[in-house]
C-alpha cells in the first residue's frame, strides 16, 4: 500500500523522467476535479494528498534519499500550483479551465521543481521524508505564485 501511493501506482517506474509523468497525470487528474466540483474539490484533493504523501514518505523513503519513483510529491506540488489557477476561474463562476492556467501551472511546476532556487533547493536537502514533500509543495507555490503573476502581466493587470 505503501509504495503504491509513493510512486502513485507505479507512475513513478515510467522512464525517463518520471516527475514530469506524474505531473502531466496531476494535471489531467486535476481539470477533471475542477471539472466536477470547481476549486474546492481540487483543493480538498490536494489535502488529502499532502497528507497520504507525508504520511507515506515517513514510512516508505530511506531518510537521506529521494527516490526517481516517488511521485506523490509531484502530484502535491502540481495540484498546490493548479489551485491558483483553478481558483481564480472559479470565483469567476467559470465551470471549465482555460488552457493557459493548467499549461503556465504545469510548466512553472516543472521548472521549479527541477531548477529548485532558493528555499525550494533547501527543502530538497534536508534528507529526511518531509523534504521530499516539501520541495514539491514550496515549488508548487512558487508556481502558482507565477501563473497569476504572468496572468496578471498577459491581461494587462500589472502593467
Amino acid at each position: 500500500m505503501i509504495r503504491a501511493l509513493l510512486t502513485v501506482g507505479g507512475i513513478g517506474h515510467l522512464r525517463p523522467a518520471s516527475g514530469t509523468w506524474a505531473s502531466a497525470l496531476a494535471v489531467a487528474v486535476g481539470l477533471g476535479l475542477h471539472a466536477a466540483g470547481g476549486f474546492p474539490a481540487l483543493a480538498a484533493a490536494l489535502v488529502g494528498v499532502t497528507i497520504a504523501g507525508f504520511w507515506a514518505c515517513g514510512r516508505g523513503v530511506i531518510p537521506g534519499t529521494d527516490p526517481s519513483e516517488v511521485v506523490i510529491d509531484e502530484v502535491a506540488g502540481q495540484w498546490l500550483a493548479l489551485c491558483f489557477p483553478s481558483a481564480a476561474f472559479w470565483s469567476m463562476g467559470l465551470e471549465h479551465f482555460p488552457w493557459p492556467g493548467w499549461v503556465a501551472a504545469f510548466g512553472f511546476f516543472r521548472l521549479f521543481d527541477i531548477w529548485k532556487p532558493w528555499i525550494i533547493g533547501r527543502a530538497d536537502r534536508r534528507g529526511d521524508a518531509a523534504g521530499v514533500m516539501l520541495d514539491d509543495l514550496l515549488a508548487g507555490l512558487a508556481a502558482g505564485i507565477a501563473v497569476i503573476l504572468a496572468a496578471g502581466l498577459a491581461h494587462g493587470v500589472l502593467l
